[in-house]
């Protein structure tokens, strides 16, 4: 019986990664420690706050930071998009960066939304059900979280907007319970490889099970997993996840829920390229939802553009077309995504027809060039090319590093978020002639290779 939610690749062996006895948590160090010393510093538009580890019952048990991120125009906050890591110290270490994610940022500014990224400092072997069953305490030190960064970033309204939730694993496992938890407060959830414990999918008897309240049914859900995940293939150490993830969308889509199913098919417990999908979804979803202003209710999700496709499809159709049974299908909430999701699971290769945005405040000083850049929407950052007296002076990065998709210019951790420590718009010429004026130009690439003005 293999831990589904330690996604650490670097982790120990499967059976070892079995769930801990709650008394594991006495030995547990508050402290901040390695891997979790070392994280990028919050200066405005970042915030940053710490829960720290409580031994009391119903709280968190873990240490975590809570960094944001905040579009520098915006006057009122429409909502919360959180980025939420799996499980063991890999994962969690890798939470500490997400809100530093560009191609993340250019989703939350487009709906004046923070972006939010949770670092939990699970110890090596410890009981991730510790933080990722929402209802263990992570539910409360998230509320309060963002009760502390709305004081702390001047946005009081950071408190009571609603979310945006994308989780890998074991986050994708809490991602899941808030939406059951919380559906009234939560916009759209992307499940990536984790999904909610349901009496329909319990593996377990040390696993809590959640039911479905009828208010969850209208949130939209995405569940997304790599076909090596139990769909092609039926062993390994996370082959359990289809099962589980077939529960889940079986039990809400018989109900009448809108969720959807997307299965990578390159990739094992990996992200791969799910966020070229994950973001055009998310960003339906947003502009439906959203209200206008905050503090009204969120919008219901319109149907009369939904389209519907088999379980495990590659084609979809309006609803009013659909001729197999509804309640086994998979629900997308319009045609340009259900043509997305189609591509998506044929190949990952989502085409974008539209250029990146240009680079701005390009600056010079001692051979050295600093810009600022937002990431295409669509399709990322990949990188950017520097001109010198109209001829091409370098590219930077030479190779983006990405071992589990398309290479991006803040390269990728395994839970799809940036590496440290993070990479700057920099560039030195260090073959510029002294004493002669040159002029440079930067041109931003994103990942399918389309070059901005």
């Amino acid at each position: 019986m293999l831990d589904l939610f330690d996604d650490n690749p670097h982790c120990c062996p499967p059976m070892r990664c079995l769930i801990l006895p709650l008394l594991a948590c006495s030995s547990l160090l508050s402290a901040q420690q390695a891997p979790y010393d070392v994280f990028p510093p919050a200066e405005p538009p970042y915030y940053r706050v710490r829960h720290e580890a409580s031994s009391k019952p119903g709280e968190l048990a873990f240490s975590a930071n809570y960094t944001v991120w905040i579009p520098a125009d915006v006057k009122t906050l429409r909502g919360v998009i959180l980025h939420q890591h799996g499980c063991g110290e890999g994962s969690c270490k890798s939470g500490l960066t997400g809100a530093f994610d560009l191609h993340w940022q250019a989703l939350a500014r487009k709906h004046d939304c923070a972006l939010l990224s949770p670092a939990y400092e699970q110890p090596d072997k410890a009981d991730c059900q510790l933080w990722c069953d929402p209802r263990n305490g992570s539910d409360k030190a998230f509320q309060q979280a963002l009760a502390d960064l709305a004081g702390k970033s001047r946005h009081p309204e950071l408190a009571t907007v609603p979310w945006a939730l994308w989780g890998h694993s074991g986050g994708g496992h809490w991602a899941g319970g808030m939406v059951l938890l919380h559906p009234g407060r939560v916009a759209a959830v992307w499940l990536r490889s984790g999904v909610p414990m349901l009496e329909a999918n319990a593996s377990r008897p040390t696993i809590k099970t959640h039911t479905i309240p009828d208010a969850a049914l209208g949130v939209p859900i995405m569940c997304n997993l790599g076909t090596k995940e139990g769909v092609s293939e039926k062993e390994g150490r996370f082959a359990g996840v289809w099962p589980a993830t077939d529960a889940v969308v079986t039990a809400m889509r018989a109900k009448g829920a809108l969720i959807g199913l997307a299965v990578d098919p390159f990739t094992a417990h990996e992200c791969g390229n799910q966020r070229y999908f994950a973001i055009p979804w998310l960003d339906a979803c947003l502009t439906a939802r959203l209200p206008d202003h905050a503090g009204e209710p969120l919008r219901p999700m319109p149907t009369h553009d939904a389209q519907l496709a088999p379980l495990l499809g590659t084609a979809a159709v309006p609803a009013a077309s659909f001729k197999g049974d509804a309640a086994t299908s998979i629900w997308l909430p319009n045609e340009a995504i259900a043509a997305a999701w189609s591509q998506y699971v044929k190949d990952t290769a989502l085409v974008d027809p539209t250029p990146p945005p240009a680079p701005t405040q390009v600056r010079v000083k001692d051979n050295v060039l600093t810009w600022e850049a937002v990431a295409d929407l669509e399709s990322g950052l990949a990188g950017f090319i520097i001109e010198r007296d109209g001829k091409v002076l370098a590219t930077l990065p030479e190779q983006g590093k990405n071992p589990f998709g398309r290479p991006i210019f803040q390269n990728l951790q395994y839970s799809d978020t940036p590496t440290q420590p993070l990479v700057e718009m920099r560039y030195t010429d260090t073959t510029a002639e002294a004493g002669k004026t040159h002029t440079y130009r930067v041109i931003a690439v994103n990942t399918v290779g389309a070059k901005s003005e």
